[in-house]
């Protein structure tokens, strides 16, 4: 038997070598980083005096009720017929083609509606087209 105490060696980690490799590789990235430098120019614009206020282009406004009930800027159409509408719409445009039209469609209107009023408005050939939406949040 043998009662003596054998000396254990201290069980450690040796930071030396990983703080050589940390340090190594700060110095690759602060070598291998490219810096650019934003550089701000000291611009003066032009000042405009303008008297003049253009006129904005006049805007034709079709508004479809729920029942599916054209009303074009304001006034109520006789009747739902596509030709009621051609006909209404050309007298209001005349040979301006460039007219924005601006469709506004109840919720509830009959698709078929919003669709007679974007194919009246294309077979008279306007093309600045555009329908009037509500923002906020969807249900």
């Amino acid at each position: 038997m043998n009662f003596r105490r054998r000396q254990t060696e201290e069980v450690g980690v040796n930071l030396t070598p990983l703080i050589d490799v940390v340090f190594l590789l700060l110095i690759f990235f602060m070598v291998s980083t490219t810096f650019d430098r934003h550089s701000v120019l000291q611009l003066e614009l032009p000042r405009a005096d303008a008297t003049e206020e253009q006129a904005l282009p006049r805007t034709v406004e079709l508004v479809i009720n729920a029942e599916g009930r054209f009303f074009l800027d304001g006034a109520e159409l006789v009747n739902t017929r596509p030709e009621t509408l051609r006909a209404a719409l050309g007298e209001v445009i005349g040979d301006d083609q460039e007219t924005p039209l601006v469709i506004r469609a109840d919720a509830r209107t009959p698709h078929q509606s919003v669709v007679t009023a974007m194919n009246v408005a294309q077979r008279l050939g306007l093309s600045r087209l555009s329908i009037a939406t509500l923002g906020g949040e969807s249900e």
